[in-house]
């Protein structure tokens, strides 16, 4: 009777599937995410016991894609379409009554805000799919899934509001001195915590809170940058065995790889992480690549040792240093020695903290991201001011209570409107302050010097007779200041371009002076 009742609902199942399909064109945009919900077997441990994938195809190209158990007799596959048109999809599974299952659907053209996932542009810099520059500005809030439901609407609400179109966050937890206030509401295995867990069955309540919060974040315009292991969690997730790994390695990259906005971060402070080795890492990396049919950007974070960025599974290089961003010529060497986007993911956070990595001032958080910026490479932001009631907002999110947000939001205005390919140093063995695109776009940035004058002249390669307007940039204030005139190059003398009337451009004297430099047709 119980194989008789599989066999109805397999049949109904399929006959539902494509009656719907024929009477109803299901549309998505593209680089949206296709969902495909099936019913199945919950007996056993489906975790373990079933294995179930989608081939979709437009005729001109197929991906075959991996589902997932989601409870209660349900099942997952999740897509993310890279071309419009119509589509279609066969199930495979070892269990009979989920395989074969076929559809159709249209594929749509992206939304506007929807310009697809991030992936790497002009070996150093990033781009969303449909060529869109994507300059990134990224802040940590590891915890703040975790926090209280308030909390993390109060986050979301603060991250509406900010420059920031990245944010670092753990999938597991982390003991932190807000947890003697509450304990998590939700775990990622099924268990009893904070040690007593079932490390074959995740729990599905966990992921789907998670997955909401990637959604809210995509739709601000915020990348997720997903950290999937980490050195600090007390509960036995970063210690399982390379099965153990394997498989929640695969649940997430099922579960999360058709949003558009995630990228990997294999790990926060790897090194820190003593249950594993340089060979695992290596391991982790290479699946994290084969399981995601959709090639989302991958990365690993360093504690003191640095990761061999060279590995053709990582794509992008993410650093914690706390002196690199001093100056443009110390963060571009990273950039020189891995050919790669350079993201200095911690750079020390901006706080009142007795740590060493969480005591600067607006003043030192903003002028590492101008300097970073300058070297073509990319910066975090952290805010670790303690409170009574929420931690900080790099441990669980809430309010940014640090000076530097409004001037990262001017810089980020000042980076965009520049060149789309990227900053890039112009004369980086002798002058690492200038950065642009030679010819047509230079930024002049002084950091902590502070110049009273600076004569006008631009590095060698030039046609003579080029015109050029400039603007003084306070970087601190905030201000941008047209300089009355039009500058004229002539011919190279040395190595250098001067103006044909040998002018110098009057500066303030105060540090944190910037020059914008643009071609004048």
């Amino acid at each position: 009777m119980k194989q008789m009742n599989v066999f109805l609902r397999a049949c109904l199942l399929a006959l539902s599937l494509s009656s719907s399909a024929a009477l109803l064109a299901e549309t998505v945009e593209k680089w949206g995410l296709y969902e495909i919900e099936l019913d199945g077997p919950s007996d056993g441990n489906p975790f373990l016991d079933v294995e179930l994938e989608a081939t979709f195809t437009n005729g001109y190209t197929s991906k075959t894609v991996s589902g997932f158990y989601d409870g209660e007799g349900i099942y997952r596959i999740r897509f993310m379409p890279e071309a419009v048109g119509e589509w279609r999809y066969t199930t495979q599974s070892n269990d009979w009554s989920l395989t074969k299952q076929s559809g159709t659907f249209t594929v749509t053209e992206p939304s506007e805000g929807n310009h697809g996932p991030v992936g790497v542009y002009e070996t150093y810099h990033f781009a969303y799919a449909d060529g869109t520059p994507y300059k990134q500005f990224g802040t940590t809030i590891y915890n703040w899934i975790d926090a209280p439901e308030s909390l993390q609407e109060e986050t979301l609400r603060t991250l509406a509001e900010s420059p920031f179109n990245k944010a670092r966050m753990l999938l597991t937890q982390q003991p932190t001195p807000y947890r003697n206030e509450y304990a998590p509401p939700r775990w990622p295995y099924v268990g009893t915590p904070p040690h007593d867990w079932d490390f074959t069955r995740f729990n599905p309540e966990f992921f789907r809170h998670y997955e909401k919060r990637i959604e809210q974040l995509r739709d601000l315009g915020i990348e997720a940058d997903i950290i999937l292991f980490n050195p600090y969690g007390k509960f036995g997730f970063e210690s399982l065995d390379a099965e153990g790994d394997e498989r929640f390695v695969r649940y997430v990259v099922a579960r999360f790889g058709a949003y558009r906005n995630v990228w990997w971060s294999l790990a926060n402070e790897y090194d820190f992480l003593k249950t594993k080795t340089e060979a695992d890492w290596e391991r982790i990396g290479r699946l994290v690549m084969q399981c995601d049919p959709f090639n989302h950007l991958r990365s690993i974070h360093n504690g003191h040792l640095l990761f061999d960025h060279r590995q053709d599974w990582v794509t992008h290089v993410s650093v914690q240093d706390g002196h690199a961003c001093e100056s443009p010529a110390s963060a571009k060497i990273y950039r020189d020695a891995f050919r790669k986007p350079v993201v200095f993911d911690e750079i020390k956070y901006e706080g009142d903290a007795k740590f060493r990595w969480a005591d600067l001032d607006g003043k030192g958080m903003t002028h590492r991201f101008w300097a970073a910026m300058m070297a073509g490479t990319y910066v975090g932001h952290g805010d670790y001011f303690n409170t009574l009631d929420e931690d900080t907002w790099t441990s669980f999110g809430g309010k940014i209570l640090g000076d530097s947000v409004p001037r990262i939001a001017f810089l980020r205005e000042i980076v965009e409107d520049g060149p789309k390919a990227g900053l890039n140093l112009i004369d980086s063995w002798m002058n690492p302050g200038m950065t642009g695109v030679a010819g047509e776009y230079y930024l002049q940035y002084f950091g902590r010097e502070t110049p009273e004058e600076w004569e006008f002249k631009l590095y060698k390669g030039l046609e003579a007779g080029t015109r050029f307007k400039v603007e003084i940039i306070d970087a601190w204030n905030m201000s941008i200041t047209p300089v009355k005139g039009i500058f004229e190059i002539g011919e190279k003398d040395g190595y250098y371009h001067y103006d044909t009337k040998g002018r110098k451009i009057t500066l303030s004297g105060k540090p944190y002076q910037a020059l914008r430099i643009t071609r004048v047709d």
